[in-house]
């Protein structure tokens, strides 16, 4: 089967509606809106590099300006609304930004292939290198398994992150 070009939809149930904040040890994920357009454009700049080491894929390619991530946020929201993708803001309890975490539908971000069909979400995230630098990779990689075994309907989670925690 040529898998290649396929993206798996989310399998949600009827009715069912993605959590708006999600809270764990000592973080929150917020819903990503234009509403975090400031604290997103900052923290994105300011990690080019280590989400190209840790997330890996193809974005971002440089920098991006405000108008330029308005857009992309405005697509999350409606995303989100429609059960699409499920985007969020990672900020710590004291509001300080820490970075986003997606979970996408499986061939979005990933390239879709046999070995991958039994997955039925694309997980990925990343953070400010002054929240890598205080564990919060770590703590945002077990944030999602929680979130993800307990929030959502979902019960295979592929974690596509170049840099996957070794985690128990």
């Amino acid at each position: 089967m040529d898998t290649e070009r396929l993206i798996k939809r989310l399998n949600l149930p009827e009715g069912w509606g993605a959590p708006r904040e999600l809270v764990y040890e000592d973080i929150r994920a917020d819903a990503l809106t234009r509403d975090h357009l400031d604290d997103d454009v900052r923290g994105i700049n300011a990690s080019l590099d280590i989400i190209r080491r840790t997330r890996g894929g193809s974005w971002p390619v440089e920098p991006v300006t405000a108008d330029f991530n308005f857009v992309d946020l405005v697509w999350h929201e409606c995303e989100f609304r429609e059960g699409e993708s499920f985007a969020y803001a990672v900020y710590d309890l004291g509001g300080h930004y820490l970075g986003c975490c997606y979970l996408y539908p499986m061939g979005r971000r990933t390239r879709l292939t046999e070995d991958k069909l039994e997955y039925d979400v694309d997980v990925s995230w990343w953070v400010t290198p002054d929240a890598y630098e205080r564990g919060h990779y770590l703590t945002l990689y077990r944030a999602l398994r929680h979130w993800v075994a307990t929030d959502f309907p979902f019960a295979k989670p592929y974690f596509s992150n170049r840099e996957v925690p070794v985690y128990g």
